[in-house]
């Protein structure tokens, strides 16, 4: 599901902050966060390709924040992550229904306008707002 790919990618960054510069490695995130390492894993990727975090392999690596936590936005974390939108339509509603036959687009638009305001929103508030809240 994207959201929760969105709150693992937020829960990680906060405890890369608080780490202090100290790099953290998949599995000790994966138990603050309770999931498996994999998931970890796949989300750091993510975040390293946005740049993000930077991702140190071999003895004494880990997961580091690429910058301060004032300059991550979580825009960029939900981008980073997600990538489409808030909710997907069903797949194939029935042509001949005037419902059916109309919804699409009906809800494309609405779904248009709620991805725009979930966006304006997390461009907004940086990981630092997070990291002020916990």
């Amino acid at each position: 599901m994207a959201s929760s790919r969105f709150a693992v990618a937020v829960h990680t960054l906060a405890l890369l902050a608080r780490a202090g510069g100290q790099p953290l490695g998949s599995c000790a995130i994966a138990r603050s966060v309770n999931t498996n390492p994999v998931v970890i894993r796949r989300t750091l990727c993510a975040l390293a390709r946005a740049r993000v975090i930077r991702v140190r392999r071999g003895a004494g690596g880990g997961a580091e924040l690429a910058r301060a936590p004032h300059a991550i936005r979580l825009l960029e974390v939900y981008l980073a992550v997600n990538g489409g939108s808030t909710f997907a339509l069903h797949p194939a509603p029935r042509r001949r229904c005037p419902v059916g036959r109309n919804i699409h687009s009906v809800l494309c638009w609405v779904q248009g306008e709620i991805d725009e305001a979930v966006r304006r929103t997390l461009a907004e508030i940086t990981l630092q707002d997070v990291l002020e809240r916990l």
